[in-house]
């Protein structure tokens, strides 16, 4: 029998400083409530979903900056998000920061969970492709300090859950090609990233008016080379002052886009993902097993960066 999985983009409008936890979690209860009733099983909600991109500016004291992260999920304030899963059915996928202790000391995670329809969560992703800088730039129209706020996290995981292979990402990891090959050669079918992506990039602003292309460039390539569904999830509009981009859009197995958002608000759309349809490039152009050669892509891993030789011209190992 035919696998199919119907899953709805979240997509959020804007999140202004003052908005509460409260008026968030009722705007996400909203859209899951649209979600369920146009038939969705799952619901993915965009990255840090649920106070306004902090990272934007450069914050000293530490009780303010704790303000915008969660020491529990559920916590109080996010209770009614899982209750409400739980009462129709539908699973979530949320992003959000994240304060924990390890080994007695104060983690800060930019992170998602993933949760199933009885509300319990199945799977925790923590960013990997932390973007921006780590110090002070007053230059910049504003900042983009995540490198100062959170620490990497560690693992590209996959979970059995709704039916299949799912695995999670974070905007910046979409970039990444190894972002989708690592879960891809774990079987991954549906790969959900949440994002917050603004139009200006302060130190390239050349890649201003090529935001949208490259978001959806970078999603269509991981889901075609590696034979899976990604769902990809905005925060969008004028936030704060500063513009993100919206483009929020489901992407099949084939690289084709099958849904996608066309406001910069609050918005649901639902599409029904074949799983089995993976299998068409996993078994052929994709078939890992018969096609690939990892012994000659050891470069990959022992090398971060470009090393060249004195005269300009690659190493010769």
């Amino acid at each position: 029998m035919t696998r199919y999985l119907n899953v709805a983009m979240g997509q959020l409008g804007p999140i202004q400083r003052s908005d509460s936890r409260h008026q968030v979690v009722a705007r996400l209860c909203e859209m899951m409530r649209e979600a369920r009733s146009l038939g969705a099983q799952l619901i993915v909600f965009p990255e840090l979903a649920l106070t306004t991109f902090f990272p934007r500016w450069y914050i000293e004291d530490e009780a303010e900056l704790n303000s915008f992260f969660e020491r529990e999920m559920p916590g109080p304030e996010t209770r009614a998000l899982f209750d409400l899963a739980r009462e129709l059915g539908i699973g979530f996928y949320l992003g959000y920061a994240e304060l924990t202790q390890e080994q007695g000391q104060w983690m800060r995670y930019n992170t998602a969970i993933l949760v199933d329809q009885g509300g319990r969560i199945v799977g925790k992703y923590r960013k990997v492709h932390l973007p921006g800088h780590a110090e002070h730039e007053p230059w910049r129209r504003f900042q983009h300090l995540e490198k100062r706020y959170f620490t990497p996290g560690k693992r590209f995981d996959v979970h059995q859950a709704f039916g299949g292979i799912v695995g999670m990402a974070l905007c910046n990891d979409r970039r990444w090609a190894e972002t989708y090959r690592v879960m891809g050669l774990q079987g991954v079918e549906l790969v959900m990233i949440g994002y917050n992506t603004p139009v200006h990039n302060a130190p390239a602003p050349q890649h201003d008016d090529l935001s949208l292309f490259h978001n959806q460039l970078s999603m269509q390539a991981g889901a075609y080379q590696n034979g899976t569904w990604v769902v990809g999830v905005a925060k969008a509009g004028m936030e704060e002052g500063v513009d993100s981009i919206g483009g929020s859009c489901i992407i099949a197995p084939s690289g084709e886009v099958r849904a996608c958002c066309i406001t910069k608000e609050d918005e649901v759309v639902v599409a029904r993902c074949d799983l089995d349809f993976c299998a068409l490039y996993k078994q052929t152009t994709f078939n890992f097993d018969l096609h690939r050669h990892p012994e000659t892509y050891g470069l990959i891993v022992a090398r971060k960066g470009v090393t060249l030789a004195a005269d300009g011209s690659p190493w010769r190992d």
